[in-house]
C-alpha cells in the first residue's frame, strides 16, 4: 500500500450528488476552502445523475406556493413543516436560477413565453454541470475514495474523515474545520438504478459520533420496474392499466394509490401493466422527459403504451423514503459539533413529512439543504479556527474497520440484512408480527458485526465490510421507528393499526448502535439533547 494521504481544509463534504455539490458552492460563496470525497465519481454517480428528474420549483406567488405546500400535507400525514417548506421553495427557486447562470444549465424554453422551463433536470446534464462549477469553483475533489469513518477531536466535535482511494490503493486521512455528510439514504443494495452506491454510509458515521435519526418508518418506498429491470420511474405508471396474466385488470391497483395491491397480487402471481391511459401527446413527453426509461423496452421490441409487460417492485429504502439523519436547527445541523447533513442522508420529513419525496421534492431538498449545510459548515468552520492537526484527531468508526478472523463475512452480512428489508411482505405490507422476527434477526445479526471476529482481509474490503453494517443499522432503526408508530400513517401502513393515531401526531426518533433507542410521540424515552456547539454560531 501507498503511503497515507493526508489533506487539510475548511470544509469536507462526504458525498458527490446534488446535495454535495450545492453544499461545496455555497461553502465557497462564504470564503472557505472546499473538499469533496466522493465514493464513486462526482457527477455520474448515485440515483440523479443516470435519470430525469423534476424539482420542486415554484414561482414566489402567494397562491402557487400555498397550492404547493398543501399538495403534500394530507399524503405526509400533516408531519410537514410550512416554515421549512417556505426555505425550501425559496432556496430552490434561487438555486435553479443560479444553475441556469451560474452552472450553465441549457434548461429548454418555454416556446409560448420565451422563458426557461426550470420545472426539472436532466440528470446526466445536470451534474455534469455541478461537477464542472464546482471545480471552477476551486473546489478539489477526490473520486472513487470511499469515506470509512469521521474523525473527532478530544472534546467530540466532527473534524474530519478516513477513508480509502480505491484506484491508488492507498488510504486517505483529511482534516476539516466542519464536516457535512452527504452520502445519499440506503437502498439495500437492490439494484434500483444508481443506488449502488446507497448503502447508508453516512447514516452510520453519523450515529458513531452520537447523531439520531427522524422519521426512519418512512423508509419502505418500493418503485414500479419492468420485471428484471432497475430503471425507476413509478411516476409513469400513473399512466398504466395493471393486468392479471389471463388479461383481467387488477382491480384498485395503481402508481400512487393502489401499489399495495400490486404487492399482494404479487405474492401469488405475476403483475402485467401497460401505459395505455397515455395519449399521443402525453407519450411523447415522456419520452422525452426520460429516454432512458424507454431504453429497456425499446431493445427488446415492446411498445409500452401498447404492449403489457410483466413488473416487479424493487425497494429504494430511505433513497425515495423521507427518513434520515435528524437536523436541529435551520443550518441542517445534526446536534454533533462540526457536523451536518444534507440531501438524502437527511430527514426530509421537513418539507415531506411521512410521504415520499421522490423525484420533485428530494430535488429540491437536495441542493436546498446542501446550500443551507455548506454555508453553515463555512461558518463553523470560520468560528472553529479552521482545521485541527491530524495528529490530534481520532477515528470515530466502531465496526467493520478490523482485519477478520473469522465469523460472518460482509456479503454473508448484505445476503442476510436483505433477506430481512427487501421483501415487500416485511417492510411494505407491514404487521407487527412479521417485522417484530425481522428486527430480532437484523439485532442478531448487528450481535455478529460488532463482534471481534468480523471485518475483511484486504484494504478494499473494509468498504464493503462498512456497507454491510451501514445496511444493518439502518434496518435496525427503520424496524424499531415501524414497530413504534402503531397507526398507519403516510407512507408507513401497518395492518394491524390501520387507522390514523392523533396522539402521534409528532416525529418518530431514534438512535444508537448496540442499544437502539426510539423516542415515539408521546412516549417517556426521549432523544439526547444535542451537545452544545463549541463556537457562537453565526445566524444565517
Amino acid at each position: 500500500m501507498s503511503d497515507v494521504l493526508t489533506l487539510s481544509t475548511d470544509v469536507l463534504v462526504i458525498g458527490g450528488g446534488p446535495a454535495a455539490t450545492w453544499a461545496a458552492i455555497h461553502a465557497r460563496d462564504a470564503g472557505a476552502e472546499v473538499i469533496i470525497v466522493d465514493k464513486g465519481y462526482c457527477g455520474s454517480s448515485g440515483t440523479t445523475a443516470p435519470a430525469g428528474t423534476g424539482v420542486w420549483y415554484v414561482v414566489p406567488d402567494p397562491d402557487k406556493r400555498s397550492a404547493a405546500k398543501a399538495s403534500r400535507e394530507a399524503l405526509g400525514g400533516y408531519l410537514a413543516d410550512h416554515a421549512w417548506m417556505d426555505r425550501v421553495l425559496d432556496r430552490t427557486y434561487a438555486n435553479m436560477h443560479r444553475l441556469g447562470t451560474e452552472g450553465r444549465y441549457p434548461f429548454p424554453i418555454d416556446e409560448h413565453t420565451g422563458e426557461p422551463i426550470r420545472t426539472g433536470v436532466q440528470g446526466p446534464e445536470y451534474m455534469r454541470r455541478m461537477r464542472a462549477w464546482v471545480r471552477r469553483r476551486g473546489v478539489q475533489i477526490l473520486d472513487h475514495s470511499p469515506v470509512l469513518q469521521l474523525l473527532t477531536d478530544s472534546q467530540g466535535a466532527v473534524r474530519g474523515a478516513a477513508g480509502y482511494q480505491r484506484q491508488t490503493g492507498r488510504d486517505f486521512r483529511i482534516s476539516a474545520g466542519a464536516v457535512v455528510v452527504a452520502t445519499g439514504g440506503c437502498a439495500f443494495l437492490s439494484k434500483a438504478l444508481g443506488s449502488n452506491v446507497d448503502t447508508g454510509d453516512g447514516a452510520l458515521m453519523a450515529a458513531e459520533v452520537g447523531a439520531s435519526f427522524s422519521g426512519m418508518e418512512f423508509a419502505n418506498a418500493y418503485a414500479i420496474v419492468p420485471k428484471g429491470s432497475t430503471v425507476t420511474k413509478t411516476a409513469y405508471y400513473g399512466y398504466a392499466t395493471f393486468f392479471h396474466a389471463d388479461g383481467r385488470i387488477v382491480e384498485g391497483a395503481g402508481s400512487t394509490k393502489g401499489r399495495s395491491v400490486i404487492a399482494r397480487t404479487l405474492l401469488q402471481e405475476k403483475v402485467y401493466a401497460q401505459l395505455d391511459r397515455a395519449d399521443e401527446r402525453v407519450a411523447a413527453q415522456m419520452r422525452q422527459g426520460q429516454p432512458n426509461f424507454f431504453l429497456q423496452f425499446d431493445r427488446r421490441g415492446i411498445n409500452p403504451f401498447t404492449d403489457r409487460f410483466e413488473v416487479d417492485l424493487l425497494a429504494e429504502g430511505t433513497v425515495r423514503g423521507t427518513g434520515g439523519i435528524d437536523i436541529v436547527d435551520a443550518d441542517c445541523w445534526t446536534g454533533v459539533p462540526g457536523l451536518y447533513a444534507a440531501g438524502d442522508a437527511a430527514t426530509r420529513e421537513r418539507i415531506c413529512g411521512g410521504f415520499t419525496g421522490g423525484g420533485s421534492h428530494n430535488s429540491a431538498w437536495a441542493m436546498s439543504s446542501g446550500s443551507f449545510a455548506g454555508a453553515a459548515a463555512a461558518r463553523a468552520a470560520r468560528d472553529a479556527g479552521g482545521a485541527s492537526p491530524l495528529d490530534r484527531l481520532s477515528g470515530a468508526g466502531t465496526v467493520g474497520l478490523d482485519s477478520a478472523r473469522s465469523g460472518i463475512t460482509p456479503d454473508e452480512v448484505v445476503t442476510a440484512a436483505q433477506g430481512e428489508l427487501i421483501p415487500f411482505e416485511k417492510n411494505y405490507l407491514r404487521h407487527g408480527d412479521r417485522m417484530a422476527p425481522a428486527l430480532n434477526a437484523l439485532d442478531s445479526l448487528w450481535d455478529e458485526v460488532s463482534g471481534p471476529a468480523y471485518g475483511a482481509r484486504t484494504p478494499a474490503g473494509r468498504v464493503r465490510a462498512r456497507e454491510a453494517a451501514a445496511i444493518t443499522a439502518v434496518g435496525r432503526w427503520i424496524y424499531r421507528s415501524a414497530l413504534a408508530r402503531t397507526e398507519s400513517r403516510g407512507m408507513s401502513k401497518r395492518a394491524d393499526h390501520p387507522e390514523l393515531d392523533p396522539a402521534l401526531g409528532d416525529h418518530v426518533r431514534t438512535g444508537g448502535l448496540g442499544d437502539v433507542w426510539v423516542a415515539a410521540p408521546g412516549s417517556a424515552v426521549r432523544r439526547p439533547d444535542p451537545a452544545p456547539r463549541l463556537a457562537v454560531r453565526i445566524p444565517a
